[in-house]
């Protein structure tokens, strides 16, 4: 194994105690931080700063969350859908649809940026994963993909995207924050039949969620 390898290897270790001194104790979660590569979703000047418990900018005014946010998010979704076919809102670097992928989802994703989406395409080729994606208004859903056993929106919505929650399966649930353009709190909205079931947990700060259903790409 190269120095380099080792390195991040050893940072990616460093990277799941943080998680776990955080709060996050799914094993399966803690399991797959530390098999995906960070770094790899980074531009290779930044790659050192892949492990570091922060976000960081990938262009076009869109950031990569910062991995106790992505292990947040995903620890609801592994809890309350374990498996199954998942449905990823916002791309942007790539790296939760391949977090989703090592689980074992079959992962849909769609990005609005077509430079982001058409850089993420590449990326998921060059590494071998099986993760459908295409450009578009994510807030509109994959309607002809749907149902999906889980959504996760990785950006800030003003309100619950209704045709989102009406592309859940039964029992499924999404993830999204949910607030204003300043701070969001994070939400779990689960189907039940034709009534949908909320929890609320602690606030985050995302980029917004443009789109039809989302914040009007003019307001930013």
């Amino acid at each position: 194994m190269k120095e380099s390898e080792k390195l991040h290897t050893l940072r990616r270790r460093e990277m799941v105690e943080t998680l776990k001194k955080y709060g996050i104790a799914d094993q399966r979660v803690l399991d797959v931080f530390q098999r995906v590569q960070r770094h790899l979703f980074f531009d290779v000047d930044a790659t050192d700063l892949a492990y570091n418990d922060g976000a960081y900018p990938i262009g076009f005014g869109q950031t990569i969350s910062q991995p106790y946010t992505v292990a947040f998010m995903t620890a609801l979704l592994v809890e309350r859908s374990p498996f199954g076919k998942v449905l990823e809102i916002g791309t942007g670097s790539g790296y939760q649809a391949a977090i989703l992928e090592a689980l074992g989802y079959c992962v849909y994703t769609i990005e609005r940026i077509f430079e982001l989406y058409e850089r993420a395409e590449k990326l998921f080729s060059r590494l071998c994963l099986n993760i459908i994606c295409r450009g578009g208004d994510g807030t509109l859903g994959w309607v002809d993909e749907a149902p999906f056993d889980g959504i996760m929106v990785t950006a800030g919505a003003p309100a619950e995207p209704e045709l989102l929650m009406h592309q859940l399966a039964e029992h499924g649930s999404m993830v999204i924050p949910v607030g204003n353009a300043d701070s969001q709190q994070m939400m779990v909205i689960t189907r039940d039949g034709d009534t949908f079931r909320r929890e609320v947990f602690q606030q985050f700060t995302f980029v917004p969620l443009v789109g039809r259903e989302g914040w009007n790409d003019t307001v930013f």
